[in-house]
C-alpha cells in the first residue's frame, strides 16, 4: 500500500480527548531515542509529522496521526531515559497503561529496539506488557545501517532470545537513513489493517 496521505490529529492526556471515530489504531512505542520519530517519519514521507522532543524522556502525550484518512498511527511516549524520576517514570507508566488497557480500536503494537544492542529490561517489560493485554505485537530493530550483514544476523539471535520470540513472532530491521525496505515494512504493518489499499 502506498501512504498518501497523513495527518496530526491530537496529542491526547486524558482517555476522554482520544478519537472516537471507531478507526482501526496502530501504536509505536520504544525507549528514548531508539528513533522512533525517525521512523514514524520515514514511513508517512514526512520530515516533521513526529516531532522529535528536545528533552528525551520528558514526552508525556499520546499523539494520533491519521493515515489514508482510513486508520490512525499512535505516538506512545517514549520510556526508559536514565534521568527521569521515578514520579516521571510511573507518570509514564499510568499514560502507556490507561491507552493500552481497553482500547478496542487498537490492533497492533510496533515495539522500536535498537539493533546495535541487546533489548533492555525496559524493553522486555514493555513487550510482557503488550502481550499480557493481548494486542499482536511487531518489533522494528532500528539502525540497521550501523551493522554488517554478518552482525545483523547476531543482532537478531540476540533479539529473538532476549525477548522470547517464536520463529512466527515478527521482527524486521530498518534504517530511517538509508529507508531500505521501507515498503515492504509499510505492508507488513498496515495493509491488513488498513481498509482503502492502493
Amino acid at each position: 500500500m502506498r501512504i498518501k496521505q497523513s495527518d496530526f490529529i491530537i496529542s491526547a492526556v486524558q482517555r476522554h480527548q482520544y478519537p472516537i471515530d471507531n478507526r482501526v489504531e496502530i501504536a509505536f512505542v520504544g525507549r528514548s531515542n531508539v528513533g522512533k520519530s525517525s521512523l514514524i517519519n520515514s514511513l508517512t514521507n514526512r520530515k516533521k509529522l513526529a516531532k522529535v522532543s528536545q528533552t528525551p524522556g520528558k514526552t508525556r502525550l499520546v499523539n494520533f496521526f491519521l493515515i489514508n484518512n482510513d486508520f490512525h498511527l499512535v505516538d506512545l511516549p517514549g520510556y526508559g531515559y536514565a534521568k527521569v524520576s521515578k514520579k516521571e517514570k510511573e507518570s509514564w507508566g499510568r499514560t502507556v497503561e490507561m491507552y493500552l488497557t481497553g482500547r478496542e480500536e487498537l490492533k497492533r503494537v510496533v515495539l522500536l529496539v535498537d539493533s546495535r544492542h541487546k533489548p533492555t529490561e525496559d524493553d522486555i517489560l514493555m513487550h510482557t506488557w503488550i502481550k499480557h493485554f493481548g494486542y499482536d505485537v511487531t518489533i522494528v530493530a532500528t539502525k540497521s545501517d550501523k551493522l554488517t550483514k554478518n552482525n545483523l544476523k547476531k543482532s537478531e539471535v540476540i533479539i529473538r532470545e532476549t525477548l522470547k520470540l517464536t520463529q512466527e513472532d515478527k521482527l524486521y530491521f530498518f534504517s530511517s537513513l538509508t529507508k531500505k525496505g521501507k515498503d515492504e515494512l509499510i505492508d507488513n504493518l498496515f495493509l491488513d489493517l488498513a481498509t482503502d489499499i492502493d
